[in-house]
């Protein structure tokens, strides 16, 4: 009965897919400097080969649901959104792939339905959430079995050289209902957001600006696990509630190459499951273990939540 009930979640971020061909007149305002990045550094980095061994590598575990925590786009290019949903959806149904913007897919001003309007699909959630933050979008709920899992937006338009995030008071209102109702109700809560949720976690040019208000609200209400992505980093921070610990997990871009100062791509898979009256987590770590693209377990992770 226990392994029935397990939850297989596989997590991957910032996967940063192949910039499409932009006009002049669209590179008029913050864009040209992602442009420039781009073409002098991060093409060479980010590689299509890799991402494709990673997500066949993922799929061979053949997970539950799938949680994107933001970047799929460079400098926010409708024809990148067009291409982003495409690749969504061959990752599986909509219903089994969850996805949230990150801080290049808010890169400029844009309208919804030319940019993230296009995953709408992939950003809907079957659990009731507070009528002030519906108007939002965000967050939504997505329900599997007995996980909850609670998807926030930290993704808005920020000026030149900047690269943070804000969680917005509606959806920091929301949260805050959600997690005693979903706590009371049985459900193991996992908060999905694209930039590290504490402070400190990341210099203040890419921090999540209001990092104290969400963990101030953590620490108040607990939650199981945090996901997100940002820093192109593995990154797991246990962080002490009022109803036990809350892992904060991050993990690379999912179409790295191994740099000087960052890790090869990789994905977290968490297997959750109720055993004895208590939750469990074990956490299988896997990166490219070699520019041969070849993925394997980095390593192991067996968390508790006393």
């Amino acid at each position: 009965m226990i392994f029935r009930r397990m939850v297989k979640l596989a997590h991957i971020s910032d996967p940063h897919l192949p910039m499409t061909t932009a006009k002049v007149t669209q590179l008029l305002c913050k864009r040209i400097l992602g442009y420039q990045s781009w073409h002098l550094n991060r093409k060479h980095v980010h590689d299509p080969a890799v991402l494709a061994g990673l997500v066949e590598d993922m799929q061979t575990f053949q997970p539950d649901h799938i949680a994107v925590t933001g970047d799929l786009t460079n400098i926010g290019l409708p024809a990148e959104f067009a291409a982003a949903g495409r690749w969504l959806a061959s990752l599986g149904p909509a219903d089994r792939v969850a996805v949230i913007p990150g801080n290049h897919d808010a890169y400029v001003k844009i309208a919804h339905e030319e940019g993230p309007g296009r995953w709408q699909q992939n950003m809907k959630g079957e659990y009731a959430v507070p009528e002030q933050a519906a108007k939002d979008g965000f967050p939504y709920v997505r329900v599997r079995k007995n996980v909850a899992m609670i998807a926030l937006s930290s993704s808005v338009p920020s000026a030149w050289f900047a690269a943070g995030g804000r969680v917005s008071k509606r959806q920091l209102g929301a949260l805050k209902t959600l997690l005693p109702r979903l706590r009371q109700q049985g459900f193991f809560r996992t908060v999905l957001i694209h930039h590290p949720p504490l402070p400190g976690q990341a210099t203040w040019r890419k921090a999540l600006w209001n990092a104290g208000d969400l963990r101030d609200i953590l620490v108040a209400e607990g939650a199981e696990l945090v996901l997100h992505g940002h820093n192109h980093r593995h990154m797991h921070e246990p962080l002490k509630t009022a109803h036990g610990t809350t892992h904060v997990f991050g993990v690379p871009s999912a179409s790295a190459r191994e740099t000087r100062h960052k890790p090869a791509a990789a994905w977290n898979l968490y297997q959750i499951r109720r055993d004895e009256g208590a939750w469990r987590c074990d956490v299988k770590i896997r990166g490219m273990s070699s520019n041969a693209v070849q993925f394997a377990e980095l390593r192991h992770v067996a968390v508790t939540f006393d």
